[in-house]
């Protein structure tokens, strides 16, 4: 069994690709969100068909192993999560979505406690509470402006995928059992019902050859090796603290615009990032 310091440090990995996920996006501006979802997802389905064959858990006998609870978790986790996130940016102002999403770290602080063995310290709640407002400084880019102009139906699927991505991230644990491998065939399954929709919904628009970086960058990276090392990190690692520690998306996202995109480092996002930095030292305090 892997050390549960060493499977937090690779659950962390998941978050600093995540921080590179709003910089890769601008790169596939101008193509509709399910084929984005489509093809990003196949990307990191190739990618995980070739770990499993180097790893000789390329075979039939393999899939059979993956228990149905397993598929259920995995695949819903992920495709519900995605879907939910297109409805609540299509439905409701971005910030205010990104930020009700990003309920989610809060709610596995939360949600941990619940499980065998796993306590909430005041300490993992405070911090939780002080990476929300981090977030929220960030997300809001620090002026404070809240469009109001969404409906019910974005607001609630911003909030389902707070729910959705805490629930699967805990629920996980359950599933210690399963080799992190079985992410690639979940990858592959939440593809097919991403072309699905996108053939149902949307309209093909063939990629630049910027873009097409851009998506393999994505399905390599945020999409793809980011979904392996979370479901090892959450399966064996540290919940309260990776939870705390998943407001550095923001940061690394925030920092990436400041340097690549031109995006201005005000003095609120400055505080934003510090108020997240002190959330994850308070959590991590008298850990090894």
């Amino acid at each position: 069994m892997p050390g549960k310091g060493f499977a937090t440090a690779m659950g962390a990995v998941a978050v600093v690709l995540w921080g590179a996920l709003a910089l890769f996006t601008t790169g596939t501006a101008g193509l509709p969100p399910l084929q984005v979802l489509f093809l990003s997802f196949s990307v990191a389905f190739l990618g995980g068909l070739v770990w499993l064959a180097l790893r000789g858990r390329l075979s039939v006998a393999f899939l059979k192993s993956i228990p149905a609870a397993a598929w259920a978790l995995g695949v819903g986790g992920l495709f519900l999560y995605h879907l939910a996130y297109f409805i609540a940016l299509k439905n409701a102002p971005p910030a205010e979505a990104s930020l009700i999403a990003y309920l989610w770290p809060l709610l596995i602080v939360l949600f941990s406690s619940l499980l065998p063995g796993e306590s909430l310290a005041r300490r993992h709640l405070l911090a939780g509470c002080l990476g929300l407002a981090g977030a929220a400084l960030l997300i809001l880019r620090g002026d404070g402006a809240l469009a109001g102009d969404g409906d019910l139906l974005g607001y609630g699927a911003a909030f389902a995928c707070a729910l959705i991505w805490s629930g699967y991230s805990v629920l996980n644990r359950t599933q210690a059992g399963v080799p992190t491998e079985a992410i690639a065939f979940y990858c592959g399954i939440v593809a097919l019902l991403g072309g699905g929709l996108h053939v149902a919904l949307e309209s093909w628009v063939a990629p630049a050859p910027g873009q097409w970086l851009a998506l393999a960058a994505l399905g390599l990276g945020p999409v793809g090796l980011a979904f392996f090392v979370w479901d090892f990190g959450t399966k064996h690692g540290d919940l309260p603290l990776l939870g705390v520690l998943s407001y550095g998306a923001p940061v690394i996202s925030t920092l990436l615009l400041v340097a690549f995109a031109g995006t201005a480092a005000t003095p609120a996002l400055l505080l934003g990032c510090g108020l997240i930095v002190g959330a994850a030292l308070l959590a991590m305090k008298r850990r090894a």
